[in-house]
């Protein structure tokens, strides 16, 4: 290919390349001027649209800012229940006085706060010792936690309550859920027991012993569980050959 040529090819892909990014820069202005129109013409609903936003992010911020503060109040306020609790006062404990609240009134007015829930589960254990069994589930069905100890607790607890109103079928079922939550060496044999006997009363011996069983081989550290559990399973078993 002589010079000349290579000048003339050069010169045609170099017109190629200018148009081409020429169209490119045609291309942005028109979108460029596209979005400038569409803000233009819908420039309300866009600021609308931040405002909404803004409103949002206050209400989140100002949310979280109210929930603390509740938070705090009921912390403050469930110390003195618990200290009328502690010392067997349960009737100061559960409804206050004139100074402090009790627990219900914690429950009724911070539903929503840790505070609140823990005063559910203290409301449901102080009516089931004063034999209001009804209102004592009511409050505990309140309650919920994440917690090893309480949550089974308060399961058990329910289970007390259908115990007393001869619901024995109620109280093996609440039994059961203590027994397979979170199971554990320390708590679990206990709710064990418990469900094993709310099963006799039942007259379902066999599933008793099934309960009994499974402490002796799965909680065998739990000594006095352990003895209990071979005592009851061999007064059904005697009673089941007959």
């Amino acid at each position: 290919m002589s010079k000349t040529q290579k000048n003339k090819t050069a010169q045609k892909q170099s017109t190629k390349s200018n148009a081409s990014l020429l169209e490119q820069q045609n291309d942005l202005s028109a979108k460029v001027a596209g979005s400038e129109k569409f803000i233009k013409q819908n420039q309300m609903l866009l600021g609308a649209g931040l405002g909404i936003i803004v409103l949002v992010i206050i209400g989140i911020f100002g949310y979280r800012y109210w929930m603390d503060k509740q938070e705090n109040t009921a912390q403050e306020e469930v110390f003195a229940a618990v200290y009328f609790l502690e010392n067997d006062s349960l009737n100061l404990a559960l409804n206050g006085n004139d100074s402090y609240p009790g627990f219900k009134e914690i429950a009724e007015d911070y539903p929503s706060t840790k505070a609140g829930n823990l005063a559910k589960f203290y409301s449901g254990l102080i009516l089931l010792k004063q034999e209001k069994y009804q209102e004592s589930i009511k409050q505990l069905e309140q309650f919920s936690s994440s917690d090893l100890i309480l949550q089974a607790r308060a399961y058990t607890l329910i289970g007390d309550n259908y115990m007393e109103l001869e619901k024995y079928g109620q109280a093996a079922d609440f039994y059961q859920k203590a027994a397979n939550y979170k199971p554990n060496e320390q708590f679990t044999p206990q709710y064990l027991i418990k469900l094993g006997l709310a099963l006799e009363k039942q007259e379902k011996y066999t599933e008793a012993i099934t309960a009994y069983d499974k402490i002796i081989n799965e909680f065998y550290q739990a000594n006095t569980e352990v003895t209990d559990a071979k005592k009851y399973k061999a007064r059904l078993e005697a009673l089941v050959t007959k």
